[in-house]
């Protein structure tokens, strides 16, 4: 019954009730695979590159997606076509270049929330998984890989705000949002099981980074205390008092983390941070309140955003500025929120009118998305990969649209 049928069968009782399941998803899918097997795959890409000599002009991409909606929130395709493009561990990958950056669109949107992102993360070592919180008291777990849901957790009792991975993928850390417990919580997501405490801070927790390479975190308040923990125990380790909202990031080593607030980004040295910061950096001119600080993967940069609207890019070993840009300032309590790209050459950034922007480090602006929304999105490139992600009253997934290269370069 694929083709327009040249004889119709009159639908009766009894056909009706022969009725069978004839091709479910699974098997479209299949049928797919089957209908461009003739194209070479890399393998590790979910990405079909023609042969030589092919007639097909556009990379073809098939999502292997399915029991997506096992956690309840519901998702749709931007663009079947090129979702998975980019997003498993890449044995072959394209270079992260201002074209393809450029023709970067939204593959995927996962729906669902009944409020706004407020935090998102994703693993660094199994790089496929993503979590968030969101404003209605909710941790979703995401396998981006396959585009599943595979979990959602509620906090009704103690409220969402900042969450992130430990070192292992699952178990989480995430701060609470009900203004009468300012405690840090260590949850299983296997089992939905607070597994430790974490008590000290008095006011609203800001700032959370993991040390993806050790067992300890950092935490920034607006209490104006930043404390050094130890996952494996429910008391900190150490405290440093600071004078305005802190920023606080390890760097992809955690031998070194930045404290940035009041205009300035203080280098610490993780080992004998009680010593005080061993370098103390200037940003430009840009005292207002520090929202994000992010190191790049190679720590030779330090990414840090501002209330003001500002995006500031700086040399972690000399302090100079290596670029500065602007979007629309934060009116609200959202945080305006940046990433570098893996490779540390690119940045993209969230704005106080809901656009998202993307600059070349090197040479400036590459692509501004615009959007009806007011707040500004949420922001996070995905370890490795060709994709990343943005949230705000959804999630979405951004990934190249190939069918607008007109040439690209593959790296092995």
């Amino acid at each position: 019954m694929t083709s327009p049928p040249r004889v119709s069968m009159e639908i009766t009782d009894e056909m009706l009730k022969s009725m069978e399941v004839g091709l479910a998803f699974r098997d479209y899918i299949r049928l797919q695979l089957a209908r461009y097997q003739s194209e070479s795959i890399h393998p590790g890409l979910d990405l079909f590159v023609p042969s030589v000599g092919s007639s097909s002009s556009v990379l073809k991409a098939v999502s292997l997606v399915a029991d997506s909606l096992r956690c309840g929130s519901s998702f749709f395709y931007k663009d079947f076509g090129y979702f998975t493009a980019m997003v498993g561990p890449p044995r072959v990958s394209m270079e992260i270049t201002n074209e393809v950056l450029k023709s970067m669109k939204i593959g995927l949107a996962f729906q669902g929330y009944n409020g706004r992102i407020s935090s998102m993360d994703f693993h660094t070592k199994a790089t496929n998984y993503l979590v968030t919180a969101s404003d209605d008291e909710s941790i979703r777990l995401y396998d981006t890989q396959n585009a599943v849901c595979l979990k959602t957790i509620n906090s009704k009792k103690y409220g969402v705000e900042l969450v992130c991975f430990t070192d292992n993928p699952t178990l989480v850390l995430y701060s609470s949002k009900n203004g009468w417990d300012e405690s840090l919580r260590l949850l299983s997501l296997n089992d939905n099981r607070f597994v430790r405490y974490f008590k000290g801070h008095l006011d609203r927790v800001v700032s959370i980074s993991f040390c993806s390479e050790k067992e300890n975190f950092l935490s920034g308040s607006l209490d104006r205390t930043v404390l050094l923990w130890d996952q494996r125990a429910e008391k900190s380790q150490g405290l440093l008092r600071v004078q305005g909202r802190p920023a606080v990031s390890y760097d992809d080593q955690g031998m070194v983390f930045g404290v940035a607030y009041g205009g300035h980004i203080r280098m610490f040295d993780a080992r004998k941070f009680e010593k005080g910061p061993f370098e103390i950096f200037a940003v430009g001119n840009d005292d207002s309140e520090a929202h994000v600080i992010k190191f790049s993967s190679d720590g030779r940069r330090i990414l840090l955003t501002t209330k003001a609207g500002r995006v500031h890019v700086i040399d972690s070993f000399h302090g100079n500025s290596i670029a500065s840009y602007n979007v629309k300032p934060v009116v609200t309590n959202s945080t305006l929120e940046a990433s570098f790209s893996p490779d540390g050459n690119h940045i993209i950034s969230g704005s106080g009118d809901g656009s998202v922007y993307a600059w070349n480090v090197r040479s400036g602006k590459v692509a501004r998305w615009g959007s009806t929304d007011n707040e500004p999105p949420l922001v996070r490139w995905a370890p490795g990969s060709l994709m990343f992600v943005t949230g705000s009253s959804e999630l979405s997934c951004w990934v190249p649209d190939l069918s607008k290269l007109g040439s690209f370069t593959i790296t092995k």
